[in-house]
């Protein structure tokens, strides 16, 4: 049997592509849909400008991270990123795509869920949770986190203490104290520079954002 040609970059991307918005046509929510996959891939690929790493790797993972959606209160939530990571090994199989290159694929996709807790090991598997979190600051970040909180019937925020001032944040009951309780965190674990320049300048809108909201309010 002839050889099969290697795939390029933009072969794979392009399936990838196809198959992510066949997989979110089955399962989705507004916070994880295809724009959330296109502006995680946008996010990867600027920090693969100023890093060294595999963009083989980099590039597949960040398309098929959310590969798999399970809703924030669902009880295996924690291991979503894991069957992600599964699925998406299992598709790159099928493209032919380099089966040296899948484990670190799978690596990468599970490794970007903050629920997971699992620490990236690689510069590839960095990039892409870096990626994926500058998605939950800033001016996104906020929108997200209020769609999540409608769909989730949260009230937006503690109208005796809505910024947290006086008690311990509970995002379980106010939206705005998933601020405090995840997203101001996770620009203190950016990896790579550019993630962490991002980060401040993200986190500096969001605060902006709730002097706003409490003067407001």
């Amino acid at each position: 049997m002839p050889k099969t040609e290697k795939l390029s970059l933009e072969e794979i991307e392009e399936r990838c592509k196809e198959f992510i918005k066949q997989e979110l046509n089955n399962e989705s929510d507004s916070a994880h849909d295809i724009h959330h996959i296109l502006r995680v891939v946008k996010n990867a690929k600027e920090i693969l400008a100023e890093e060294s790493a595999d963009s083989e790797i980099v590039t597949p993972a960040a398309w098929l991270h959310d590969c798999v959606i399970l809703p924030k209160d669902h009880p295996d939530r924690k291991r979503a990123s894991a069957y992600a990571a599964k699925k998406a090994g299992d598709f790159l199989s099928d493209i032919d795509f380099p089966s040296h290159k899948i484990e670190e694929v799978k690596h990468a996709v599970e490794a970007h869920s903050f629920t997971a807790g699992i620490t990236p090991e690689t510069m590839e598997a960095k990039i892409v949770q870096d990626a994926d979190r500058l998605d939950a600051i800033g001016a996104i970040g906020i929108a997200r986190c209020l769609m999540v909180g409608g769909k989730l019937d949260r009230a937006l925020y503690n109208p005796e203490d809505p910024l947290s001032e006086y008690r311990a944040p509970d995002d379980s009951t106010w939206t705005i104290d998933h601020f405090y309780e995840k997203l101001f965190k996770l620009s203190q674990r950016m990896h790579t520079n550019a993630a962490k320049r991002e980060a401040k300048r993200r986190v500096k809108f969001m605060e902006e954002y709730l002097k706003e909201l409490k003067r407001e309010v």
